[in-house]
């Protein structure tokens, strides 16, 4: 810019020096003189106006000075025209392919880690939502039948509920299977409820507000509930009282002919 500065102030002195000089070689008095002088005066009126259209020309193409960064200009103003500097680093178009395998690799590394994440976070919730180690120990219960007499009772703990098992007598047999089941408030047959008519396994938590019946106990010989007097009978089922069902029978199966699993 300072370059051009001076060579187009060079331009304007040389233009003014070539415009004057006719006056100053004539200093006679005369027609000639005349005509010189009215021929020098028409000439420096015309460099006058170049050297006006100059001085346009010339004040139109300063840039005044900026204070911001060169950056912020170029981001402001963009101009095709950029040239970089490539002297000191090389330029390498977009999508070169020596650097193919590097990018592919990249991308590939970051969507296996993103998915590898994804995965444990889901394996976390699944898991977190299975039930325990000691609550799967609970879920199911193996009992020793072979200490249990019959005509008695024991009571076992199963998944933190009483579980009444009965050992019951060719008498209890025959009593349980001649109820008519017509007349019961939740009509069951005996049969329903067992699975070897030896053995009666039920939850021991009275149908009516969750207590817990007493054994060999009631009218019938059965549970008998003392909080509201449900009276239930040898097959577990309510014969008297406000409970509005029979004891429930859990799941269970018998691994032979002394041990059950329940649950």
């Amino acid at each position: 810019m300072i370059r051009g500065f001076a060579r187009k102030a060079g331009s304007l002195a040389r233009l003014c020096s070539v415009g004057f000089k006719p006056l100053a070689a004539d200093n006679g008095i005369g027609v000639s003189g005349l005509t010189k002088f009215s021929r020098s005066e028409s000439l420096t009126s015309m460099q006058m106006g170049r050297f006006s259209a100059l001085r346009g020309a010339f004040s139109s193409q300063v840039v005044p000075q900026i204070s911001e960064p060169a950056t912020v200009v170029a981001l402001k103003t963009p101009d095709p025209n950029i040239v970089y500097d490539e002297h000191v680093h090389d330029r390498h178009p977009p999508g070169d392919p020596s650097k193919q395998a590097f990018t592919y690799f990249v991308m590939t590394g970051g969507r296996f880690i993103y998915a590898s994440m994804i995965r444990l976070a889901i394996l976390k919730f699944i898991l977190s939502m299975s039930a325990s180690k000691d609550v799967l120990a609970l879920a199911s219960l193996e009992v020793d039948l072979s200490n249990i007499s019959p005509g008695s009772t024991v009571t076992v703990k199963w998944r933190g509920k009483p579980v009444f098992i009965r050992h019951r007598t060719d008498d209890d047999i025959k009593l349980a299977n001649s109820v008519e089941v017509d007349q019961l408030r939740d009509p069951q047959s005996d049969s329903e409820r067992v699975v070897d008519p030896k053995w009666l396994v039920v939850i021991g938590v009275c149908t009516h507000l969750g207590c817990v019946p007493l054994p060999n106990a009631g009218d019938y010989g059965g549970w008998f509930c003392p909080c509201h007097g449900s009276h239930y009978d040898l097959s577990g089922r309510v014969r008297k009282g406000p409970a509005p069902y029979n004891l429930e029978v859990p799941s269970y199966r018998f691994l032979d002919d002394q041990k059950v699993l329940i649950g």
